[in-house]
């Protein structure tokens, strides 16, 4: 038996070359995250439950990466999370939410709570608008009885289908307002423009937008029970890329997954991992995927390795798969085993298109959950999502309860519960992520990431050059 060599990112340095970039703004960040959408950073936040849910994704989106909804939810709980990113940040939202006028104020309250949004278009009976409600309308009206028509806002500015952006936003300046409804000639609304959508066309200029220049979203899915549904159902909430997500992704439960996807939506993008050798990552481009994820055991939060005994240092992992992806022209994805901009680099270097991260994201203000104290300090839950209690919280949500005793016989984790610390805004941790990113390729002399591929060599470096490449011989402030 032959017993190959694997490498990690600690294992290897990569080597500078001559460069002629002046500054990082001189580079370019785009790339290919699968067969037919591109990103303006290489940058995709995991698919887990303590990572990925709306705010994350939008975060992602307005930095020009993209986030992927996890799939520990129900199916309308999913849809509801890709549903919201595609409102924050759409030009015109295609579908705004409506109330009659002989509702109660309340439930308009109500309503709007649930959906979080800050007004509802009113409609008669002919779905004609007759009026708008927002949170100035109902200010004061949290006990009373009134009805929607007492209180709304009966003289609406409204604009004609076909107005842009720019005339849109010199409508809303004129006459001092936040939403203005695209109604046609008959009254019909047909959709809705708020002052928020047009400010952030400004405010993230480096957004990764769908056509219709709303935020991208991915979402994950199984390979059992309800996948098919949940796949549909995503699709046409309006997610731009669906996730076959399993911790083995060399099987023949994610193989005849992705088949059966492609097949009943041939147009629809689809990522499948993960893997870790070229043979693997072969069979899922053969089935039809989009772009392949990289990565068994490199987790911070996985102890596959441990448990299973398999895997594959991540570093060769990407190399090897890599050079299928060239081979068919798909991408390659590299997630896990991300800890800085450096691991980052040579995961991009070593043929990666984009890199998945979860544990550097996880404690920022995005990430799902609320902080908690501990020593005085303050924290967020972070786990693998073969951990036993993710386990539990995902059959709690397909079958509506579970047996903790079944669970303890049964289930053997491959992931563990762990705190990360608070880290506050995710855009901080993404700006010192893809600034690490751009220095790193001017070390290569490149100005893109595919030029870095084509300059980049490896060095291989002894543990007394990885203790020589981090903070030495002085004390730490």
């Amino acid at each position: 038996m032959e017993i190959r060599e694997g490498l990690t990112f600690d294992d290897v340095l990569l080597v500078p070359k001559r460069s002629s970039i002046v500054t990082r703004s001189q580079t370019n960040l785009q790339t290919k995250l699968s067969k037919n959408i591109s990103l303006n950073i290489p940058i995709i936040s995991a698919n887990m439950d303590t990572v990925t849910e709306s705010a994350m994704a939008v975060a992602m989106a307005r930095e020009g990466g993209i986030g992927i909804i996890h799939r520990f939810l129900t199916i309308s709980e999913q849809v509801n999370e890709v549903l919201k990113v595609k409102r924050s940040g759409s030009v015109i939202i295609e579908n705004p939410y409506f109330i009659k006028p002989d509702q109660s104020v309340k439930e308009a309250i109500s309503y709007m709570k649930e959906k979080e949004v800050s007004g509802l278009l009113v409609t008669d009976s002919n779905s004609k608008l007759v009026g708008i409600l927002t949170r100035r309308d109902i200010m004061f009206e949290s006990e009373g009885t009134k009805l929607v028509k007492d209180v709304m806002t009966s003289d609406v500015v409204t604009a004609k289908p076909g107005i842009s952006a720019s005339e849109a936003k010199k409508t809303l300046q004129e006459n001092r307002i936040e939403k203005l409804p695209i109604v046609d000639e008959k009254g019909l609304v047909k959709g809705l423009i708020t002052s928020k959508d047009i400010m952030n066309i400004d405010n993230y200029p480096a957004a990764s937008k769908d056509k219709k220049g709303r935020p991208l979203v991915g979402s994950a899915v199984g390979v059992k029970g309800d996948f098919m549904e949940r796949a549909e159902a995503l699709l046409e909430a309006g997610t731009d890329v669906i996730v076959v997500d399993i911790a083995h992704g060399h099987s023949d439960n994610a193989i005849n997954t992705v088949r059966l996807i492609k097949k009943a939506f041939p147009t629809s993008e689809l990522i499948a991992g993960n893997v870790a050798t070229a043979h693997g990552a072969e069979d899922l481009i053969k089935a039809g995927v989009d772009a392949v994820k990289v990565g068994v055991g490199s987790g911070s939060i996985c102890i596959t390795r441990v448990i299973t005994g398999s895997g594959v240092p991540q570093l060769t992992a990407v190399l090897d798969c890599a050079k299928i992806g060239k081979k068919y022209d798909v991408p390659i994805i590299s997630d896990g085993g991300v800890r800085t901009s450096g691991d980052a680099t040579k995961a991009l270097a070593a043929g990666a298109s984009t890199v998945m991260v979860g544990g550097m994201l996880g404690g920022t203000d995005e990430s799902p959950g609320s902080p908690v104290m501990k020593n005085g300090k303050r924290f967020k839950i972070y786990r693998g999502m073969a951990s036993f209690y993710a386990s539990l919280g995902r059959k709690s949500k397909e079958t509506g309860s579970v047996s903790i005793s079944e669970d303890l016989n049964d289930y053997v984790a491959e992931g563990v519960e762990a705190m990360v610390p608070y880290k506050g805004s995710v855009t901080d941790i993404i700006k010192q992520l893809t600034g690490g990113i751009r220095s790193g390729l001017s070390y290569c002399g490149a100005n893109t990431i595919q030029q870095m591929q084509e300059n980049a060599e490896f060095m291989k470096m002894s543990r007394a050059g990885f203790a020589e490449s981090q903070p030495h011989d002085v004390d730490l402030m």
